[in-house]
């Protein structure tokens, strides 16, 4: 049998002191500003990305069915304002014909924008690794890239799944002279397969983005509280905006990029938060060496 190491009892023994730790660390760090400076570079990133893995992918995959999968899932990062990204991006696709070099390019350095400045704030935030290990600026330039590429096969993945779990659901099953449709089996696997998806992203950003190695033991637990604190909050959006929010009439046509950056700075607000956690507990477990 395992036994819980010292800083796992500190915390499981103290929950409320861890807490108010990670708080302090998080206002320490500027957390909120960190948040809003990544929401803003996400904000120019999430088209262009879109654009390529959308243009990259239609190669491969029946166009109809990409956009069907991506207005699905498009709508967990974005809540209540996917239909009009979905319409810029069908419109793009339709007239990709008149798409450059400099064109591509620009929509390249655009889309990892958003991964570049997470990097740097998550380096803000395990700024005590950097008193051991640098990262070599090679890596710093090429990962962003390289999440861009592991987003678009993700992307083809998902929609291959997708499709079949769809299928699924126009079948029905015959038992003993009974007949049961499996739509409704379907949509729950859609939507498992969709936070299982978003556990896996939000994992490999507290693996790789911050300088240094850590075990996936901590990551995992970081990325399933981060989706679930996510779910809870773009559900609580879709209702507000739906049905409180007046902020159509404040901001008029402006209303979809400010819900959007609402969105972006608050879901970049709880990854930062849940790397605040797992950069505390990285600290309680230094301290008994230390000392």
């Amino acid at each position: 049998m395992r036994v819980l190491s010292p800083a796992a009892m500190h915390v499981l023994a103290h929950p409320g002191a861890f807490l108010l730790q990670v708080l302090r660390g998080f206002l320490r760090n500027q957390g909120l500003l960190l948040a809003g400076a990544v929401a803003y570079y996400a904000l120019l990133s999430v088209v262009p990305l879109l654009v390529l893995a959308v243009v990259a992918l239609s190669h491969f995959v029946d166009p109809a069915e990409l956009f069907e999968t991506l207005g699905r899932y498009l709508g967990w990062l974005l809540p209540g304002q996917s239909q009009p990204v979905l319409v810029e991006l069908r419109s793009f696709v339709e007239h990709r014909d008149v798409v450059g070099w400099v064109l591509l390019l620009t929509m390249l350095f655009f889309s990892s924008l958003a991964f570049s400045v997470l990097e740097k704030a998550m380096a803000v935030i395990f700024t005590h690794r950097f008193h051991v290990r640098h990262r070599h600026f090679l890596v710093s330039v090429l990962m962003p890239y390289c999440y861009v590429l592991c987003l678009a096969m993700g992307l083809l993945l998902v929609t291959f799944v997708a499709g079949r779990l769809e299928a699924l659901g126009s079948t029905q099953l015959d038992l003993l002279g009974h007949s049961w449709s499996l739509e409704g089996l379907s949509g729950a696997l859609l939507y498992l397969l969709g936070f299982v998806g978003e556990v896996v992203l939000l994992t490999s950003l507290y693996i790789v983005m911050p300088v240094g190695r850590l075990t996936w033991r901590h990551a995992l637990p970081g990325g399933i509280t981060a989706a679930i604190l996510w779910e809870v909050t773009r559900h609580v959006l879709v209702w507000y905006f739906g049905t409180l929010s007046q902020v159509n009439v404040v901001y008029g046509s402006l209303t979809t990029a400010v819900v959007v950056l609402l969105s972006l700075e608050i879901g970049a607000t709880l990854v930062l938060f849940g790397a605040q956690v797992i950069s505390e507990y990285e600290r309680l477990a230094v301290q008994p060496a230390a000392s």
